[in-house]
């Protein structure tokens, strides 16, 4: 994916990782859409991204509410803009034990994390495969590819993004529709803080590997470079990474060292 002159719509562009990948997509994408649930935050955005001499426009809609979403892109339909790109960085973390979690908080992670991203992406796609193409990306995590303590719903939702994305790439290689996962470590944003705990409220703390990872800058600049080169997995972070691979490769080591995790 070449940005120069492409349409790309960005969700959670609010904050964290969809506001530093917007920030500097802007230096090259000829138009921008930028999602999220607070507006004033999004315009906050737009002002940050058209310093870069790119086009911008807002398109706020909650990934809860698939009426909102639905809303959303029949404004962008209307106004005749053509997605080329669509980048999903929305979604919501948990902090909370499987056996004191009511399923609502499940629910609502999935209503968020899967239900919110797919509904936005199955409304683009057609177009997208219309106009001859276009490059779809979901961001996942380091516990979308294994489980992790206090992570239950979140971990399954990333998963479950996998498998739809891995299909659809496999469904569209003929309509020339290309898919990146995004896997993030410990990146230094406000996820933690806003990850729901066993009542569904909000967690409310930076945690420790949060404060200490990966600025989101840095993490942008990253993914962006990847994304051009239309990689199926962009895995990013500092150490944190390796247990992709401790998991996939030395599975004994990987259930000792989450059976150690401690409460947050």
């Amino acid at each position: 994916m070449q940005f120069k002159g492409k349409t790309i719509w960005i969700t959670g562009a609010t904050s964290g990782i969809g506001k530093a990948v917007a920030i500097e997509l802007s230096k090259e994408a000829g138009h921008l859409i930028l999602s999220g649930r607070n507006e004033e935050a999004l315009h906050e955005v737009k002002v940050n991204c058209e310093q870069n001499n790119c086009k911008v426009t807002v398109a706020p809609f909650d990934l809860g509410d698939t009426d909102s979403i639905e809303a959303a892109f029949k404004k962008i339909q209307k106004s005749g803009l053509k997605t080329d790109a669509l980048y999903n960085f929305g979604g919501i973390s948990q902090r909370a034990l499987v056996s004191e979690t009511p399923l609502f908080v499940d629910r609502k992670l999935f209503e968020v994390n899967y239900f919110g991203t797919i509904a936005l992406t199955k409304l683009v796609l057609p177009e997208m495969i219309k106009n001859g193409g276009g490059h779809l990306a979901a961001t996942s995590s380091l516990v979308g590819k294994f489980g992790f303590p206090y992570r239950s719903s979140y971990s399954a939702s990333k998963h479950a993004l996998h498998g739809f994305f891995e299909s659809l790439l496999a469904e569209n290689k003929a309509n020339n529709i290309k898919v990146s996962m995004i896997i993030p470590g410990f990146i230094n944003t406000n996820i933690s803080v806003n990850a729901v705990d066993k009542e569904g409220k909000a967690h409310g703390k930076l945690d420790d590997n949060q404060a200490n990872g990966m600025p989101a800058d840095v993490c942008a600049r990253i993914i962006c470079k990847k994304l051009k080169k239309d990689k199926k997995e962009i895995l990013v972070g500092k150490k944190d990474k390796v247990m992709v691979h401790i998991r996939r490769f030395i599975p004994a080591i990987y259930y000792h060292l989450a059976s150690r995790v401690k409460p947050m």
